[in-house]
């Protein structure tokens, strides 16, 4: 019968729900669930989001475009996270789930379609903050649907869950607000700092109702899902920046193949193997860990949000701000006209590529001191030195940028493995033992049942 369910493993309450039913109800997790096909099925629009994000900026190539892209990201990271919470209390490959997924996927595809018209509506179709304003509710809508029908048959969790729930009917009736009163009560510079200011308060209420809203009556049922999961959207980005590298609206298959498209590839590559390096060598490891040792409830949950759900935020901004810099690049060396290492970087590319880095790294000093306590000294030098190498990298072509962003990011990665290297072993060696205990359980029950 759902109900609240006290598990032995944690020593916490978590919300019970269709234990004993068939296919047609809703499946708990466990503590050792994983993520699922039907999650990295959800992901797969994030990949398309992600890219929208950064061409939509590389047609606003200033300031406020830049903050707009901050904000828009922002939005898009809530509608993940809630569906990442989501995944870690129910099976979302299991009953009735699977078929509210699916409306959730396509609202979330149509609300990343219309991401470019979201602050400024184009002539000749749908309004188009009203059509990105409607997505993102139905986006939040169909998650909180989900986790109110968990709790139905418990009050108090039911009511926990509507409070949830309200934050994002609000943060929409804000987004609404920002693309139709504007432009009845203001014009010009007016209009635009007026709709950017009810989409910081949209923020504000969804973001912070999540700090305010203590005791919500969830938990993390599986720490290894919820590293998982922020692991594999990290990916994500990082495969974004490699899709940014090569992209531009025009042909680049018929341009031909020359040593700075080479280049500028392997440079491209660097960089985000060292942005890979920095965080799933050791970092990513230790925090699950980190997570699996917090048995309390309530600290799991803070942990869990504080470190995933607000912490890993930079961490995405910061890899899709380097996209935004890389955008094109590998077109403009094959590009015959352009000189052999291109041109200098405008100014907005440049604070893009090396502030993206730069805020990347230090997501990862916060969550090396906040889940592993210890001080990323080797990074925060890393930091500095991307700071120093701004002035003289707006100077020099492209390449040389780049070529200096990839040297730095290499340094302090690899500065940082050694003096690491006594806790990088034992982490590691922890999650090779966790890995080989697990292939052999696997193996054991396979060679019993299958």
């Amino acid at each position: 019968m759902p109900g609240i369910h006290h598990s032995p493993q944690l020593g916490c309450q978590t919300p019970l729900v269709g234990q004993n039913s068939g296919t047609r109800g809703v499946r708990r997790s466990a503590p050792g669930s994983r993520a699922t096909p039907l999650e990295l099925f959800y992901d797969l629009v994030f990949v398309f989001a992600f890219l929208h994000v950064t061409t939509a900026t590389a047609g606003n190539p200033t300031a406020q475009g830049l903050v707009q892209c901050l904000v828009l990201l922002a939005l898009l990271w809530w509608c993940w996270s809630a569906f990442a919470l989501l995944g870690n209390l129910i099976r979302t490959d299991q009953g009735i789930v699977p078929a509210v997924v699916f409306v959730t996927i396509a609202a979330a595809f149509v609300l990343a379609l219309s991401l470019p018209k979201a602050f400024v509506d184009r002539p000749g179709g749908l309004f188009g903050p009203l059509v990105f304003a409607t997505c993102y509710f139905l986006v939040r809508v169909s998650e909180s649907v989900i986790f109110l029908w968990i709790g139905r048959r418990n009050r108090d969790v039911r009511r926990r869950w509507q409070l949830l729930a309200l934050p994002a009917v609000v943060a929409t009736a804000l987004i609404v607000v920002a693309g139709l009163l504007p432009q009845r009560l203001f014009d010009g510079t007016a209009e635009s700092v007026a709709r950017l200011l009810c989409w910081l308060a949209a923020l504000g209420v969804e973001y912070g109702a999540g700090l305010a809203l203590r005791g919500t009556g969830w938990t993390v049922l599986s720490a290894g899902h919820w590293a998982e999961r922020h692991g594999q959207i990290v990916l994500i980005a990082l495969g974004e920046a490699i899709i940014a590298l090569g992209f531009s609206p025009s042909e680049t298959a018929g341009l031909p193949l020359t040593w700075p498209v080479l280049i500028a590839a392997v440079l491209g590559i660097a960089v985000a193997a060292a942005m890979w390096w920095a965080y799933f060598d050791t970092l990513a490891l230790g925090m699950e860990q980190t997570l699996h040792r917090t048995r309390d409830p309530d600290a799991r949950a803070i942990l869990a949000r504080n470190a995933y759900s607000y912490l890993h935020l930079p961490v995405i901004a910061g890899i899709i701000l380097f996209a935004l810099g890389l955008k094109g690049l590998i077109h403009e060396g094959a590009d015959p006209t352009t000189p052999s290492w291109g041109v200098p970087l405008p100014n907005i590319d440049l604070l893009a590529l090396y502030g993206g880095v730069a805020l990347y790294l230090l997501a990862l000093i916060v969550l090396g001191r906040r889940m592993l306590g210890a001080p990323r000294w080797p990074t925060i030098g890393g930091i500095l030195l991307l700071i120093a190498l701004v002035p003289a990298a707006g100077s020099l072509p492209e390449l040389i940028a780049l070529a200096m962003l990839a040297l730095a990011a290499a340094v302090a990665v690899a500065a940082q493995t050694v003096v690491d290297s006594r806790r990088r072993a034992g982490v590691r060696q922890m999650a090779l033992e966790e890995q080989l205990a697990g292939e052999e359980e696997q193996t054991r029950w396979r060679g019993h049942h299958l």
